[in-house]
């Protein structure tokens, strides 16, 4: 059974990080999502939050699980038993972080694979990032995140000049 772990922050989870879960879902026995605990960025959600978002988005898939962790990559792909490590691309930039992390990650654990899968044409304009701009400028994000996420956006984030 080739099982993989799909990492990120997540904050929040989008609709094109749901694309990449489906469609590595299709390749992989077992997919682990692991949602990083501590990045060296601001987050709007706690790892809880990120946790339980991304947990009902996957809920109608079978063979995901959705778990916090903190520290390398590569260990917790030891820890769960997964020998690929998935990854999305959105655009060209992406290309050459992921190439980096891919090697870094090889030369600490050489059983560990790194897949890239290609985002899908419709989201590759979509990040969290984005997403958290736009909503804090009063935008829509519908079509963005998962349904369940565009309240708890609202709720975190309210409007630029709003009070």
């Amino acid at each position: 059974m080739v099982k993989a772990v799909f990492p990120g922050t997540f904050d929040p989870v989008t609709v094109g990080h749901l694309d990449i879960v489906e469609r590595a879902h299709r390749l992989f026995e077992k997919l682990v999502v692991g949602v990083y605990i501590d990045p060296p960025k601001r987050l709007t959600f706690d790892v809880k939050e990120r946790v339980a978002m991304f947990k009902q988005s996957t809920s109608h898939i079978g063979g995901v699980e959705v778990i916090e962790y903190h520290g390398l990559t590569v260990d917790l792909a030891r820890r769960v038993g997964a020998t690929v490590i998935v990854r999305g691309l959105r655009i060209g930039s992406d290309f050459e972080y992921e190439r980096e992390m891919a090697l870094l990650n090889r030369s600490m654990q050489p059983d560990v694979e790194t897949v890239c899968l290609l985002s899908s044409l419709e989201h590759q304009f979509i990040s969290s990032t984005r997403v958290k701009e736009i909503e804090s400028l009063g935008g829509n994000v519908s079509n963005m995140v998962p349904p369940h996420v565009v309240p708890l956006l609202k709720t975190k984030l309210k409007p630029a000049g709003a009070k």
